[in-house]
């Protein structure tokens, strides 16, 4: 299967859980949107993507359903995760005058050859030539600027929506990885959680997304923070305020957050002994929107006596591996995954 010669207009998607993020070879990212797709019960029809399908989350009336067709990393809902990519690809193609493109998709570490199978089907759907799949941490360690060809090793700790991807990579391939599905969907589920128990009060995903980014934390902050938030009195019915401060928010979240270290420790020990040397030099890299957690790299430098680095713009580090690769395929086909099935 030739691999070569990709044009100028081929698109590179990071199919998270959480957030679409989408870039054109040659322009950059060009489309960041959450993964959230409103569809017409009755039709089938898509109504929204993006932004204006996350507002309606928790507010549709009967026939309008708005749903995350991703979960924990997967597709969870084949038919709205191919709606929701054809939408998005024929948009992008419509804006930027692109024909049938060639696409670089990156998808979790942990996924089954069937989920494999779904993705390039549903892309494939949605207006695609070729597919190309690129698991999210190598992915991430290409965005985060590593050089993943180099007989030297990496570790790059990427916290999506749905998964934590770990995982040490050495001459274009991935040589320990483990994935975990605890990761930023999970932190606003304990979220919910422990405001329901502490304070009698029900809130939603959108709230606990906004009291995580804002006050989220994985050790005590210098200054406590706080954050005022309104949700349902479970007692009486009627809507309430109430004030939640950094700490309660740690405590909140600190199981998940433990569970997240030790998968990292965990790899750290699988880790062959020459690459763990290359790592302790070069230190932990930390990437997607989990990295943003106020003290996470502190946590982690801490437990595992390694330096931690947050990537630049760890948000975008997996859609700007899936661009890097695109550019420079010919030296990273090894990193492709359905590639090295093909072969």
């Amino acid at each position: 299967m030739k691999l070569f010669g990709i044009g100028g207009k081929d698109i590179g998607i990071d199919l998270g859980t959480a957030n679409m993020l989408v870039t054109l070879k040659g322009k950059g990212i060009i489309l960041k949107e959450p993964s959230v797709v409103a569809i017409d019960r009755k039709t089938g029809n898509i109504l929204a993507t993006g932004n204006e399908a996350k507002d309606m989350l928790g507010r549709t009336p009967d026939q309008i359903k708005a749903i995350r067709p991703l979960k924990d990393g997967v597709i969870a809902d084949f038919t709205a995760t191919q709606l929701m990519l054809k939408n998005i690809i024929s948009k992008v193609c419509r804006k930027y005058n692109v024909g049938k493109p060639r696409v670089v998709v990156g998808v979790p570490s942990g996924i089954t050859e069937v989920e494999e199978r779904a993705v390039e089907e549903a892309v494939m759907q949605a207006g695609a030539r070729e597919v190309y799949l690129i698991e999210e941490p190598m992915a991430a360690a290409i965005g985060s600027n590593l050089d993943v060809s180099e007989p030297s090793g990496s570790i790059v700790v990427d916290i999506g929506g749905g998964t934590t991807e770990v995982a040490v990579v050495s001459l274009g391939g991935i040589v320990v990885s483990y994935s975990l599905r605890v990761a930023g969907d999970e932190l606003d589920e304990d979220i919910v959680n422990y405001i329901k128990k502490e304070m009698n009060l029900a809130i939603g995903e959108t709230t606990a997304e906004e009291i995580k980014i804002e006050i989220g934390c994985a050790l005590p902050l210098m200054t406590e923070m706080s954050k005022e938030i309104r949700g349902r009195d479970l007692t009486t019915g009627l809507p309430k305020n109430v004030t939640v401060t950094s700490t309660q928010i740690q405590t909140a979240m600190q199981e998940s957050i433990n569970e997240i270290v030790e998968i990292v420790k965990t790899t750290l020990e699988k880790t062959p002994p020459e690459l763990a040397s290359d790592i302790m030099e070069k230190g932990i890299v930390l990437a997607g929107g989990g990295a943003l957690i106020k003290n996470l790299d502190k946590l982690l430098s801490q437990k595992t006596g390694m330096p931690v680095y947050i990537a630049q713009d760890p948000l975008d580090c997996v859609v700007k591996g899936t661009g890097k690769t695109l550019e420079d395929l010919d030296r990273l086909k090894s990193v492709l995954i359905n590639a090295r099935r093909r072969r």
